[in-house]
């Protein structure tokens, strides 16, 4: 068999294979990996789509049944079995799942687009994810920046993942679910009238209040980050 195109992410390290190579030859890109880091692989389709492997979507849907079965308050009258059936027909989703799980953002059903036909999931974890912090709000933010950059920006990352960023609505509908971010916060879709003269927006929960900020698009934090959705 040989892939289109194999990403190899090593926490904390990154190497991109771009070359084809056959499947048997993987061994040998492991072995130039940093040792002792987790390795996470990613496999491009002919149609360009990220996929992940046979045994990462079992372990995937298996992690999310059991977040799925162990929060019914946060999706009374949904079943699994039609879940997972949509899951399995659309990979390409279920990597954008995965990319929430692997930087931490436990995600969940929240609830049914009728419209749509469409499962529609958060970012779930009790505080915002770890693996999203200390990103400042957008592109236009990030080459404002003349030092001391960070990684990325929180709406870059979330095109890379193939998610949105939630919105202040949104984010209040998730916390009407339970309590989230009460040690950290979170960036939320910010309105072009507030972007365009520098500033963004983010949100958090303390004294059993939700409370919206704002700070400039440039700036980003240890204790902030962003949370998602996905609609499959």
């Amino acid at each position: 068999m040989i892939y289109k195109r194999v990403i190899i992410y090593c926490q904390p390290f990154f190497v991109n294979e771009i070359r084809p190579f056959y499947s048997d030859n993987i061994s040998l890109i492991l072995q130039n990996c940093f040792r002792r880091s987790i390795v996470y692989i990613v496999v491009k389709s002919k149609s360009g789509k990220n996929l992940l492997s046979a045994k990462q979507n079992e372990e995937l849907l298996e992690i999310l049944k059991n977040r799925f079965e162990k929060n019914m308050n946060r999706h009374k009258g949904l079943l699994w079995d039609k879940v997972h059936s949509k899951l399995e027909a659309n990979p390409d989703k279920l990597w954008s799942l995965g990319e929430m799980e692997r930087t931490g953002g436990e995600p969940d059903i929240i609830g049914y687009d009728k419209k749509n036909g469409e499962f529609v999931f958060y970012d779930c974890s009790a505080e915002s994810p770890a693996g999203r912090r200390s990103l400042c709000y957008d592109r236009e933010a990030l080459n404002a920046r003349k030092e001391h950059k960070p990684k990325n920006s929180a709406i870059d990352l979330a095109a890379e993942m193939g998610i949105e960023i939630l919105t202040e609505v949104q984010y209040r509908e998730l916390q009407e679910l339970g309590e989230f971010d009460l040690k950290t916060s979170s960036w939320i879709k910010t309105q072009p009238e507030i972007r365009k003269l520098g500033g963004a927006v983010f949100c958090d929960r303390r004294y059993d209040t939700i409370f919206v900020y704002h700070n400039g698009a440039e700036s980003y934090h240890a204790v902030r980050g962003f949370r998602g959705l996905l609609k499959v």
